[in-house]
């Protein structure tokens, strides 16, 4: 099975997402630093990422533009509290699946992007 990689900067978000994805049938893997991500998705077999854009250790729009380019090209989804409209516009020109804000249906919202994997 193909793991999802899930970083974000609250644990309990990480536990939260990590046991949605269980409970779909998913392996979901947690980090809370963004360069712990960044060596689990070159460790390989990565089918998505799901990402907050605050990371402790670096900038959350430069750990997308890592994964969704060369040579990685794999979906990213970004789960947020920030709600800036452009903030959302210009991760999605950097190529991003989806833009979900964590208080609005964030696990509605996400299935969709599971059932295709």
């Amino acid at each position: 099975m193909r793991k999802i990689v899930h970083t974000d900067n609250s644990e309990f978000f990480r536990r939260l997402v990590r046991t949605f994805l269980a409970e779909q049938g998913f392996e979901g893997v947690s980090y809370d630093q963004g360069l712990m991500a960044l060596e689990a998705v070159k460790g390989g077999d990565v089918a998505l990422v799901i990402t907050g854009i605050s990371l402790p250790d670096m900038n959350g729009e430069d750990f997308i533009r890592q994964i969704v380019g060369e040579p990685y090209k794999i979906p990213v989804i970004v789960l947020t509290a920030d709600e800036a409209p452009e903030k959302q516009r210009a991760l999605e020109e950097l190529g991003i699946k989806a833009y979900i804000l964590k208080s609005k249906a964030w696990q509605e919202k996400l299935l969709p992007y599971l059932n295709i994997l």
